[in-house]
């Protein structure tokens, strides 16, 4: 339920804001990746500017999560460590002797018959 308020409330206007700027910025722009001579047409892209605004958007959310995993990596390596360290006290814990299956567990009468 919660989820569903937070998509409502969140996303959907946020959404319909995208869409307008979509709509809003259909014209044609140049975007050129050499700085000091920008008429160069090798080193220039044209596209619609709501495009170069979604691409830098997904470029900047890329960045933003390889950042965010790259700092996180000394607690997966943390993680990683307490789980072996979890798995070997388990591999040394002594199983608890098994009962024979013809005898009834403890506690519990025999039936006879």
């Amino acid at each position: 339920m919660l989820n569903r308020i937070i998509v409502v409330v969140i996303f959907v206007p946020v959404a319909i804001l995208l869409v307008a700027l979509a709509v809003a910025n259909r014209q044609m722009t140049s975007f050129t990746f050499d700085p000091f001579n920008p008429g160069n047409a090798a080193l220039s892209v044209q596209m619609p500017l709501f495009v170069m605004l979604f691409l830098a958007l997904i470029l900047g959310m890329v960045i933003g999560g390889v950042a965010a995993w790259l700092k996180q990596g000394r607690y997966r390596k943390e993680a990683r460590t307490r789980r072996r360290e979890v798995q070997s006290l388990l591999q040394q814990k002594q199983p608890a002797p098994v009962a024979s299956a013809s005898a009834p567990p403890p506690g519990v009468p025999a039936l006879r018959g």
